[in-house]
């Protein structure tokens, strides 16, 4: 099971070889890359974790079922 220090030190190298791949460009919008790029994946997991049952799913996030299914929508997971 990962340790959210495992997962902070896989975005930081993420975000290391992101800003190497400028190559002197300047970067835009990075708040928004990163947590698109986190977010969707995580609430695939999680929905496949609780077998679809949102309210299970919600419950291991930590977040209210209607925000989860805004985000779901938002993602157009549902």
């Amino acid at each position: 099971m990962s340790r959210p220090n495992e997962i902070a030190t896989s975005v930081q190298r993420t975000l290391d070889q992101y800003f190497r791949d400028l190559d002197g460009e300047k970067p835009a919008a990075i708040y928004e890359m990163v947590i698109r790029n986190v977010e969707r994946p995580m609430l695939e997991f999680v929905l496949r974790q609780a077998n679809g049952n949102q309210t299970v799913a919600a419950e291991m996030l930590g977040i209210n079922r209607n925000t989860l299914r805004r985000k779901l929508t938002e993602y157009e997971l549902l």
